[in-house]
């Protein structure tokens, strides 16, 4: 199957809006070319699920090579993963999890890697679903593999970024490093690797920040405000990270909700970051 599929001169990527209500995934639970992937705790999966939804293992998506055990897997890993799932770009991904996009995240960032981006992302995830009386299964899905073709190699490495090319962009003033973690990770009291700190120039926003406690974790409405007052507008190169690409998965797909395309993450990460000799590191706020 071609990585591209054209459907009356459109490709389904530009079909797929990347931000869906349960409300609205409730309606469309009988097409055949939906794929749900359920993201949550194993044990939340095998109690209430969306109908229809496969389970994938979180840490599947990540190499899990320390010290940066969030670079992503082998492209003829993720291929499997993919094919294994059944997706292809002729499907439309619904995906979603139970801590409010982190996970959801990981997987909306490994779709755009390898240039499938038919991706949609359940707002509020599972505990909106549940919370907002949608119908659960308790059903075990089994995932209807298929062969995918998507090439021999990443199709949009501009989706990842890395070590080397962040520091030759430090002192760009069309670039900015959004980092996802804590504020205690951030100014280097809480330390996580060989060096604590954060990358010089780099912005703090939490990837809680993003998520609105009093309506079930769905993102929340002012993103966009937030991160212009920030100063990580959409006219600007964007790399996000946090220790191992988890939490900021879910920042790099709020970004791409919101329409940004020069965002990457940044998998390496601080476990990476923090990890090196050389690099360059500031404390405090």
């Amino acid at each position: 199957m071609r990585l591209i599929q054209w459907r009356q001169g459109i490709r389904m990527s530009e079909l797929t809006p990347h931000l869906i209500e349960p409300k609205d995934l409730e309606a469309m639970l009988l097409r055949e070319n939906l794929i749900i992937v359920d993201l949550s705790h194993p044990v939340l999966y095998q109690q209430r699920h969306v109908p229809g939804a496969v389970h994938l293992i979180s840490t599947a998506l990540m190499g899990n090579v320390p010290p940066a055990a969030g670079k992503h897997p082998s492209f003829k890993d993720i291929e499997a993963l993919v094919s294994n799932l059944g997706i292809d770009s002729s499907k439309h991904v619904v995906i979603y999890d139970d801590e409010g996009g982190g996970w959801a995240g990981r997987l909306a960032w490994t779709l755009d890697l390898i240039g499938l981006h038919n991706w949609s992302y359940l707002n509020g995830g599972i505990v909106a679903w549940i919370n907002e009386g949608h119908t659960t299964e308790s059903t075990v899905n089994i995932p209807k593999s298929c062969c995918t073709d998507i090439g021999s190699t990443f199709a949009n490495p501009s989706a990842s970024i890395h070590v080397d090319e962040i520091i030759t962009r430090l002192d760009s003033s069309d670039f900015a490093v959004w980092d996802a973690r804590s504020p205690a990770e951030y100014s280097g009291e809480m330390v996580r690797a060989a060096r604590s700190g954060h990358i010089p120039g780099a912005i703090n926003l939490e990837w809680t920040e993003l998520m609105d406690q009093d309506n079930n974790l769905r993102i929340r409405n002012n993103a966009q405000d937030i991160l212009n007052n920030l100063g990580l507008s959409k006219d600007k190169t964007i790399a996000t990270h946090c220790q191992l690409h988890h939490r900021s998965a879910f920042t790099y797909m709020v970004a791409r909700i919101l329409g940004y395309e020069k965002i990457a993450g940044y998998d390496g990460s601080w476990a990476e970051w923090g990890n090196l000799d050389d690099t360059p590191i500031e404390l405090g706020f």
